[in-house]
């Protein structure tokens, strides 16, 4: 018997070596997957300065940067804040104390940040964001970068980003999926479509701000991007709620929060008011370019 109870002591021991060492090699390859050094060929983007093209910027940075990174662009502080995962606070846009204007000393920073999410030392950002802003036209990122250098300085120093050891381990198991550097496609430089009501310029405004990410690739649903939250977005193709939508309904949902069955959005989970800033033929776009595409199913999982 002593025998028996020996073997399977030294059966579990092994066991638990095996784990140690297994979640020791997780860590270090998502410890190293986080602090991978990035090299890209530069944009040389030309930052206008002309009235008309900040103009252009500060609308896109309304509806699409000022949610994380609140309206003066200062930071959130806990804009992530999952305590088994870590702790992010969303970055300081300006050129403020503790800000990214003072951290990004050449204009080819903010484009490594914004469109290939990674910092002036080549490291990756946890900037969800880029998988839909890396798909910015040249003309419209260098207008954004030119609004941020324009708004005025705020002092706010925002922690550094925490991630525990588990969340590296679940990075490296894939758990987590992608980090947003590994997810896009790097192209130095990139067009959108002519601007007007089309379907093809809609998809450029769905694939810019956000909406794959949270309503998953197809836009028929999705899990919540956050991955300590347990909901699922709803279909946004013709297969969904938005088949028996006008285009007038459409548009009266993401300006009032209140679709025409009465349902309130919750703008934690659906940003619409800010992307109620977008001009009505852009909303007309999107709308066009929802319609178009095939009747899928629910995502259920």
């Amino acid at each position: 018997m002593k025998v028996v109870f020996k073997w399977i002591g030294i059966v579990l021991g092994s066991l638990v070596g095996l784990i140690i060492v297994a979640g020791l090699v997780l860590f270090l390859i998502g410890n190293a997957r986080l602090n991978k050094v990035y090299s890209f060929e530069p944009s040389n983007l030309t930052i206008p300065t002309d009235e008309v093209s900040i103009a252009n910027g500060k609308h896109r940075v309304e509806s699409l940067c000022a949610g994380c990174h609140g309206p003066d662009l200062s930071g959130v502080e806990g804009w992530f804040n999952a305590p088994p995962i870590g702790m992010i606070d969303s970055a300081n846009l300006t050129s403020g104390e503790g800000g990214a204007g003072q951290k990004f000393t050449s204009d080819e920073d903010w484009v490594r940040a914004i469109r290939h999410g990674i910092d002036p030392q080549g490291k990756p950002l946890f900037m969800p964001a880029v998988s839909s802003t890396a798909y910015l036209s040249d003309e419209d990122l260098a207008s954004i970068i030119a609004y941020v250098k324009s708004v005025p300085p705020v002092d706010h120093k925002v922690k550094e980003r925490y991630f525990t050891p588990m969340a590296r381990i679940l990075v490296a198991a894939g758990v987590l999926g992608k980090l947003p550097a590994e997810g896009v496609s790097h192209d130095i430089h990139v067009s959108a479509p002519e601007r007007g009501v089309s379907a093809e310029y809609g998809e450029y405004l769905v694939n810019t701000h956000d909406c794959r990410v949270c309503h998953g690739p197809d836009l028929n649903g999705g899990p919540f991007p956050d991955p300590t939250i347990t909901k699922i977005s709803p279909n946004l193709t013709p297969g969904g709620e938005l088949d028996f939508w006008t285009e007038e309904d459409f548009i009266n949902t993401i300006r009032t929060g209140k679709t025409p069955s009465g349902h309130e959005l919750d703008p934690y989970f659906m940003p619409w008011n800010y992307i109620n800033l977008f001009y009505d033929d852009e909303l007309k776009a999107v709308f066009m370019y929802l319609q178009s595409l095939p009747k899928l199913e629910q995502y259920t999982e």
